[in-house]
C-alpha cells in the first residue's frame, strides 16, 4: 500500500548547495547577535516531544535549545531579508544561516555590507543581485521550455544557489544532459551533472499521521488505485470549516472530491471516512504548488484533526506555535506516517521541480529544499522550523528505500537525501485565492493559545 502512493519526483543535489560549501569567503563584519526580535513565540526546549529530540540530536547534532534558537534566528533574518530588499534590490544578494547558525545577509556593495553589520548581521559581498539571478532563473525556465520534449526532460531541476551566488541546472548524467550547453546569453549559470521533551503519546489522529484516499468509494476502488499519505498542519478558515493541509498529488483524481479516510490495518475496506479533498492542485500554472485541502467532517474531528498538533509515526506530538518562511540554512524537522521525524537543512528556498504525475504527464511545482529524510508515504506530511509551520512534504529522491538509514548510505556519495517542502504560507494564500468564498476561505494553520 505504502508504495502505491509513491510519485517518483527527480531531485538531485539541491542538499549540496549548503553542505558542499565552503564559508571561507571574507565577511565584513562578525556581530554577535541580529538586532531583531522574533515575532512569534515558541516552545520552550524542555516542551518538545522526545522522539523530536531524538531527531535533532541524531541528524543535526545540536541541542534542542540550538534546534529552537536557530528556528528563530532564521525568522528573524528572513524578516529582515524582506525589508532590506525592498529599500536596496540593487544590493541585495541573498541571505542565509551559517553552519555555525549564525544568519548572513550578501550584499553587493562595501556600502550595503555597513549597515546590514550596522544592524547585527554577518555580512557576505557577492557580484549579482537576487533580482539578477531570479531572472536569470526565469530566463533559464524559459529556454527550457522551448527545447524538444526529448531534451527537456533531461533537465531534473533548476535553481538559486545563494551561496555561490549563481544559478544552477541540474541534468541527467546521460548523453543528452552531458550535450546540454546553455546559450550565452544566460550569464551567472552554471549546468550541473547530476548522479543517478515531550508528553504522552496520543492516540488520536494527528498531522503527520497516515491517510489513505481513492477516487471513488474504498469498496469500489481496486487496491492500485488507493493511495497513502500523510496529513499535514490542521487548519481552519473563516467559515470555521475544519480542514488539513496535504500534498495535491496524493488526490489522484485531481480537482474532485475524493473521500480522505483513516485507514483500518485489518480491512482496508473499513477504513473511517474524515472527509474530502476540497481542494486540490499540482503544478497548476502561476502557482505552481503541489497542494490540497481537505475537508474534515464530523469523523474527522471528533478523531482529533482538529488540533494545533503534528507527530511522526507512532511518536509524541509537537504543538504548532505560528508559520514561517524557508530560509537557507534554517534548521528544519518533517514529520511522516513513513519515516516519522527525520531533520535537516533549508538547502535552497527555491527550487523548482518536475513532478511526473501518473501516466506519465510532467508539472512543474516550485518549493524549498530541505536535507531531511523523506519516505514514499511521508507526502503531505508536516515540516516545521522550531515549533512552527514551515510546509507540507511534496517529493524527496529517496522515496524508493525501505528506511532512511539505507537512503542515508546509498545517497551519501552523492549528496544526501534531499527532500522538496511547499512553503505552508504560499499553501494559505492560493488556497485562499481559490476558494471563491467557500471552503478554504481565509484559511490559516491552527495555533495553540
Amino acid at each position: 500500500m505504502r508504495n502505491s502512493s509513491a510519485i517518483r519526483t527527480v531531485l538531485v543535489g539541491a542538499s549540496a548547495l549548503l553542505l558542499a560549501t565552503s564559508f571561507s569567503a571574507t565577511a565584513l563584519a562578525q556581530p554577535a547577535e541580529p538586532t531583531s526580535e522574533s515575532s512569534v513565540e515558541q516552545l520552550s526546549a524542555d516542551q518538545l516531544p522526545a522522539e523530536l529530540v531524538e531527531a535533532i540530536s541524531r541528524d543535526l547534532k545540536i541541542s534542542p535549545q540550538e534546534y529552537l534558537d536557530r528556528a528563530a534566528k532564521a525568522q528573524e533574518l528572513g524578516a529582515y531579508a524582506e525589508s532590506f530588499r525592498s529599500s536596496r534590490p540593487g544590493d541585495y544578494a541573498g541571505s542565509w544561516m551559517n553552519l555555525d547558525g549564525q544568519p548572513v545577509v550578501a550584499v553587493t556593495s562595501a556600502d550595503a555590507a555597513r549597515v546590514a553589520a550596522a544592524d547585527g548581521f554577518v555580512t557576505h559581498v557577492a557580484p549579482v543581485s537576487a533580482g539578477s539571478l531570479e531572472q536569470s532563473l526565469a530566463d533559464v525556465n524559459g529556454w527550457i521550455t522551448k527545447l524538444p520534449g526529448d531534451i527537456a526532460t533531461a533537465v531534473s531541476s533548476t535553481s538559486i544557489d545563494v551561496l555561490n551566488n549563481q544559478v544552477v541546472v541540474d541534468v541527467a548524467n546521460s548523453p543528452v544532459g552531458k550535450a546540454l550547453n546553455l546559450p550565452t546569453m544566460l550569464e551567472n549559470t552554471k549546468i550541473r551533472l547530476s548522479p543517478d521533551g515531550g508528553g504522552a503519546i496520543d492516540a488520536r489522529a494527528l498531522g503527520g499521521d497516515i491517510y489513505v484516499t481513492s477516487p471513488g468509494p474504498i469498496r469500489e476502488t481496486p487496491t492500485e488505485d488507493i493511495s497513502v499519505c500523510s496529513f499535514g498542519f490542521n487548519a481552519v478558515d473563516s467559515h470555521d470549516n475544519a480542514l488539513n493541509i496535504s500534498a495535491g498529488h496524493c488526490n489522484k483524481a485531481e480537482g474532485t472530491a475524493s473521500p480522505v479516510y483513516l485507514p483500518n490495518p485489518q480491512n482496508i475496506d473499513d477504513s473511517l471516512q474524515v472527509g474530502n479533498f476540497a481542494q486540490s492542485a499540482v503544478g497548476k500554472a502561476g502557482e505552481e504548488l503541489d497542494y490540497s485541502v481537505i475537508k474534515l467532517n464530523q469523523a474527522g474531528v471528533d478523531a482529533g484533526l482538529d488540533r494545533a498538533s503534528v507527530r511522526g509515526a507512532g511518536g509524541t506530538t509537537l504543538e504548532i506555535t505560528g508559520t514561517a518562511r524557508p530560509v537557507i540554512g534554517a534548521p528544519m524537522c518533517k514529520s511522516g506516517q513513513a519515516s516519522s521525524f527525520t531533520c535537516g537543512v533549508v538547502a535552497a528556498d527555491q527550487v523548482e521541480i518536475q513532478l511526473v504525475r501518473p501516466g506519465g504527464e510532467s508539472r512543474t511545482v516550485r518549493g524549498f529544499a530541505g536535507t531531511a529524510c523523506t519516505l514514499a508515504g511521508d507526502s503531505g506530511g508536516a515540516i516545521v522550523t522550531g515549533t512552527l509551520a514551515l510546509g507540507i512534504t511534496s517529493g524527496s529522491n529517496s522515496t524508493g528505500a525501505p528506511n532512511c538509514t539505507e537512503a542515508n548510505l546509498v545517497l551519501a556519495m552523492s549528496g544526501g537525501t534531499t527532500n522538496i517542502g511547499i512553503p505552508v504560507d504560499n499553501i494559505t494564500q492560493a488556497a485562499d485565492a481559490a476558494s471563491g468564498g467557500g471552503v478554504g476561505s481565509g484559511i490559516r494553520v491552527r495555533t495553540i493559545g
